[in-house]
Parts: structure tokens; sequence; C-alpha cells
């Protein structure tokens, strides 16, 4: 089980990488109400595909924040990742028991994970040696109902308050854009393959000056690989990807080899 803060709850940090007063991070926030005390610490403004980020070049301020429905949040000027570190580190009142990141609006599937200020925000929670979730709908138009999707992060939540999550490890949550009465139930699942179809626009500023956007359609995938996660979110299922910190391909250390005896004989001094 998890350790508990002073006063026996369990101490949740909500944070996202859509803004503070995304109507994800209070969705979020009202679902994990039940399984203890929740501090919405967010970024001020959209984070969307920042990555993860460390601020060392200018200062990082917090402000008390009022969402929505009257709930009171902290936003900071940072990234989500610095969002979690401030936790982490003292910020709060009261140390952190678990992270859950989201609910993104839009799916982080297969190498989105590497883009995601969402996914960077519960990495940086592993990095600090803290549980972590992070959940996205698989949904990019205006007006998403974040509510189920929040539902199963709080049940996904509440489990992993019972069990600890391999050290260094996360939970990377993909739910579909549907009601839960819909969904197809929970699978594990591995990543899957991103297919993306950016385009280069350039265009010049009024003295000339050329400047670029990089755009294109909303990533396609590979659905029809079943146990990744694409696969699972096609078909209704929520997704579950345990994601790890330790990047080294194992697999091809051995065909690594001769690549190591060349450079060792061309690196001895003469």
């Amino acid at each position: 089980m998890l350790p508990r803060s002073e006063g026996g709850q369990v101490h949740i940090l909500v944070t996202n990488d859509d803004g503070v007063r995304s109507m994800g991070v209070l969705a979020l926030a009202r679902a994990l109400a039940g399984l203890g005390k929740v501090t919405i610490l967010a970024p001020e403004h959209n984070w969307s595909a920042g990555g993860h980020n460390k601020t060392m070049h200018k200062p990082l301020r917090i402000d008390r924040v009022t969402l929505a429905d009257g709930t009171e949040a902290l936003a900071s000027n940072g990234a989500p990742s610095d969002c979690v570190a401030l936790a982490m580190l003292g910020a709060l009142d009261e140390p952190v028991d678990l992270v859950v990141a989201g609910v993104n609006q839009g799916a982080n599937l297969g190498e989105d994970i590497t883009y995601s200020g969402t996914v960077a925000a519960a990495m940086e929670a592993v990095i600090g040696g803290l549980p972590a979730l992070a959940v996205s709908l698989d949904c990019y138009e205006p007006g998403a109902e974040f509510a189920p999707a929040a539902e199963v992060a709080a049940r996904v939540a509440a489990a992993v308050t019972r069990m600890r999550l391999p050290e260094g490890t996360f939970l990377n949550v993909n739910v579909p854009n549907r009601p839960l009465s819909m969904m197809n139930g929970v699978r594990l699942t591995r990543l899957g393959r991103r297919l993306y179809r950016d385009v280069l626009v350039r265009r010049r500023d009024p003295r000339g000056r050329p400047y670029y956007w990089i755009g294109g359609d909303v990533p396609a995938a590979d659905e029809a690989v079943e146990g990744t996660d694409i696969w699972a979110v096609a078909h209704g299922h929520v997704s579950l990807t345990p994601l790890h910190m330790d990047m080294t391909a194992y697999a091809i250390l051995p065909s690594l080899q001769p690549l190591e005896a060349i450079l060792e004989e061309a690196t001895k001094a003469p």
C-alpha cells in the first residue's frame, strides 16, 4: 500500500498539460476526491506537446486560482514536469503520495509519449520516487466529456493505492471516448506505432521574413496489431500501458559487440 501523509490520508497531486483551467483537470480532481486529499497544481497555460521540461533559466511562481466550479487550485508558470517537481521538493504544505496527470484531451498512444506533457509529469514523479498515472481521453473535439475517463482514472488510482507499482514505472492510461457503460473493459497493453502526417507550412511576416508552422492532421495509427495501446482504444477498451524510465535496448546489446570492438581499437592511444 502507499504510505499515508500526515493525517492518514493519501495525498494526490493532480496536474496536466492542457492548463489549470481545463475541464479535464477539474473532472479528474472531482473523481479522485473520494480517495484522499487532492491538490491541483498545474500550468497556467496550455503545454500540449511540451515534452519533459525542467525550467532552470527563470524563476518559477505559484499562484492561487479559482476554477469554474469554485474549486481552489494552484497554477504555475512552469511546465507540467515543473509542477510535479515543485510539489515533490516542498512547495506544498504536505508531501505527495501519488501523482495523477490528466485528463488530457487527446490520446497519448505509441510515440506520443515522447511529446506529451501529461506523460512527462508522470515521468517526473517516477524520477522523484513517487507512483504515477498519466490519463488521456481519445477525443480531440471541443466539448469533450471527461467524466467517464476521470472515473476510470479514479478506479485505477484506487487500485494503485492498494498495490505498489514496480520501482521506476508508471501507468499510461488511455480511455476511449464513450460512456462507461459502453467501454469494453481494460487491457494491459504495449506501445503501438503512430503514423505522423506532419507538414511544414511556410509563411512570411509583414516585413517579408519567413516563418514556419509545423502542422498536419491528427496522427493516424496502426489499429490492426492486437495487444497494443492503439488497438485497445480503437476497439473500445481502456488501455493500461506500464512504462519505465530505463530506455536501454537490451535486446540488441549482444549484436553491438562488434561495434564495441571496432571503436575500442579505433580509440586506443597510438
